[in-house]
């Protein structure tokens, strides 16, 4: 037999061999301490992949926690909008019917739920909330319901005072538990002490029957005694909405047959509210009153269009576009800003990162032909920077590019500008450029350095001993060789340019600023956490889309930091 192909000899005495050859003869390989050896050899490989993922479970812990999650959140935020149909839920469900197109007013029944959910929100001290969101979307719309929810007290007031004059218990908390409660939670609270919890609120059986409105009204305002007040029911006089809802109880039925507890002066209060003297309040009137945009159909329009708990117009607004009852449409020229200001942000950041290109690879070439000791002394000046907060860099260089700074001056003293005449650095996109190109150009040199020094040089001068010059030997030999530095590099200051908000934001003015100053506008002035986790999204979004286009040109395995 040939030995060289014997598949036999060529194996040798593996594992999988010794364990092939004694199941062959009749029986399993035992270990030292009897237990097969296949068993034994896949008992010890998962004990060390458990210690290898128990070596990098903090890293990955960490990753976790600082890194995706965050982007997660970011893109959740980007369309979530939970707090309209929360806030306002009974308004929402009211709106469904009411056909948005058509510019008139919804009906009497979207105002009666608006009111009950605007003066919930108001107690609970929601409705600022809610009107600060909305205000992303339609100017003023933030007083509107900080104005409601100061006013809405008003309405039930007109309502509290007719049946307050009528029988002063309508405004006794031991009265309302009396009538809207059941026995068993009037002996409960009765015995109530201080600093033990309070019962929970029972309403008395048959009552939601005949007052239903009050109902619903006066469990919620008990509810609310109980666990955000902590107050007895007994000794606090009930909302002025739990007064409204009377009356509407009260004007659609009929409580002379009614012979529970406070039946007298229910029955009264029935045969008031029957009367002609009795005052009502027309609830749009109310609203008007309140403030009359209250009557401007594009109030309710904005509140049924950001009605989902899901919404895209956060990402609408990010791409200069906006919601309207008959679909999503442009914005008005004047109010585009963020196409502009994505389209700065690219162009910039490629200036930015040609600028480096340009700037980085003689360097890099030089301290990849330095003797070692030579380059590692140079090294300490492009390493330099990073030791230096970026905060005082940016502002350096605020004070070197201003009309009266250093650069100026110097122009002006060797006569290359006029005094009259000097050059406006600062507050454009001049300045942004030349301060980020200072502080990422050491992000450019380092992968350049990296690839070139790996470089033989004796390749280059091969090249010239055929005959070839220094530009050929250096753009045909090279030149091909230091690509791939180029590329990691490029990549690098691009996605950090792009995301750079601090120098445009103190060297930019209004012509040198990025998105991401916008970004951080919405997160920490305006609050308006959608729209700039929108535009972190789309900006992830395009950075991915660039690195995708950059993998199918060049090749994204092309791109080396060395070796």
């Amino acid at each position: 037999m040939n030995t060289a192909t014997d598949p036999d000899k060529l194996s040798g005495p593996t594992p999988d061999n010794a364990l092939r050859a004694a199941e062959a003869q009749g029986g399993p390989v035992l270990s030292a301490d009897g237990t097969p050896l296949k068993r034994s050899l896949a008992r010890a490989l998962r004990a060390q992949k458990l210690r290898a993922l128990a070596l990098i479970a903090p890293l990955l812990i960490f990753v976790l926690l600082t890194f995706i999650a965050p982007i997660f959140d970011m893109l959740f935020r980007s369309v979530e909008n939970q707090i309209v149909s929360e806030t306002l839920p009974r308004t929402v469900v009211a709106l469904e019917d009411w056909d948005a197109a058509e510019g008139s007013l919804p009906s009497d029944e979207v105002f009666e739920a608006a009111y009950v959910d605007i003066f919930y929100a108001a107690e609970r001290k929601l409705h600022t909330r809610l009107g600060t969101r909305l205000n992303y979307e339609l100017t003023g719309v933030s007083s509107l319901f900080r104005k409601s929810g100061r006013g809405l007290d008003d309405i039930g007031e007109v309502y509290l005072d007719q049946f307050e004059d009528l029988d002063e218990n309508w405004d006794e908390g031991e009265a309302w538990v009396a009538l809207m409660g059941s026995d068993a939670y009037g002996e409960a609270i009765a015995a109530w002490e201080k600093d033990a919890p309070l019962p929970e609120f029972e309403l008395r059986e048959g009552i939601a029957e005949i007052l239903p409105a009050t109902a619903e009204a006066y469990s919620t305002f008990a509810e609310f005694q109980r666990v955000e007040e902590e107050k007895s029911l007994l000794k606090e006089e009930p909302w002025t909405l739990v007064h409204s809802m009377l009356y509407r109880d009260l004007a659609a039925g009929d409580m002379s047959g009614y012979d529970g507890p406070q039946a007298e002066m229910l029955r009264a209060a029935d045969e008031l509210v029957d009367s002609p003297d009795f005052e009502t309040i027309d609830l749009k009137a109310g609203f008007e009153d309140i403030d009359e945009d209250w009557l401007d159909p594009e109030v309710w329009q904005t509140i049924k269009m950001y009605s989902p708990t899901l919404t895209t117009g956060y990402f609408l607004n990010s791409v200069d576009m906006q919601k309207t009852p008959d679909g999503p449409a442009l914005r008005d020229e004047n109010e585009r800003i963020y196409g502009l200001l994505f389209k700065r942000t690219m162009f910039m950041s490629l200036v930015i990162t040609f600028s480096c290109i340009a700037l980085a690879y003689p360097v890099a070439f030089l301290l990849s032909n330095l003797p070692a000791r030579t380059a590692n002394l140079l090294m300490i000046l492009v390493l330099l920077p990073f030791w230096t907060s970026l905060l005082v860099r940016t502002s350096a260089w605020k004070v070197m590019l201003q009309q009266q700074g250093v650069i100026n001056d110097v122009l002006v003293w060797i006569g290359l500008v006029d005094d009259a005449s000097r050059l406006v650095m600062i507050n454009n996109q001049l300045g942004t450029i030349i301060a980020m190109t200072h502080i990422l150009l050491p992000f450019m040199i380092l992968p350049m350095y990296s690839v070139m020094s790996t470089i033989p040089p004796y390749y280059v001068r091969a090249a010239k001993s055929l005959g070839a010059t220094n530009w050929t030997a250096f753009w045909r030999v090279y030149f091909p060789q230091s690509v791939p530095g180029i590329g990691a590099g490029s990549i690098l200051v691009f996605i950090l340019a792009i995301g750079y908000y601090i120098t445009p934001e103190i060297v930019g003015g209004t012509t040198g600023t990025f998105i991401s100053n916008r970004i951080a506008y919405h997160i920490s002035s305006s609050l308006n956490w959608g729209l700039a986790a929108a535009l972190g999204t789309i900006l992830l979004v395009v950075v991915l889309l660039l690195y995708w286009a950059y993998d199918k040109i060049v090749g994204i395995d092309n791109v080396k930091l060395g070796g």
